[in-house]
């Protein structure tokens, strides 16, 4: 009797039994463990928290900062937007003027 081979399961469960031992392999590990001070990181946190306090005021004084600089700026802008409006209203008011006085000769 002639064997026939299923090779398509074959490599299926090759790969089924490779994935099986690579993630025992994955868990059997150990991470490498570095000698760490628990007191030096306490002390870095204590820092940062009170650097935090300092930082969020330093952010408000640049806030302050900028609105200051930009109020000077918006005066200047509403400044400029009134001028041209006084322009057209005394043009406008100058060319009545004028076609009535050429109405009268």
């Amino acid at each position: 009797m002639a064997v026939t081979r299923l090779k398509r399961k074959a490599k299926r469960n090759k790969v089924k039994a490779k994935v099986r031992q690579e993630n025992i392999q994955r868990l059997n590990t150990k991470p490498v463990i570095k000698s760490v001070d628990v007191e030096q990181i306490k002390e870095e946190f204590k820092k940062g928290s009170k650097g935090a306090a300092k930082a969020d005021t330093k952010k408000e004084e640049a806030k302050a900062e900028k609105a200051e600089a930009k109020a000077p700026a918006k005066e200047a802008k509403a400044e400029k937007a009134e001028e041209p409006k006084a322009e057209k209203k005394e043009t406008k008011k100058a060319a009545p003027k004028k076609e009535e006085k050429e109405d009268k000769e």
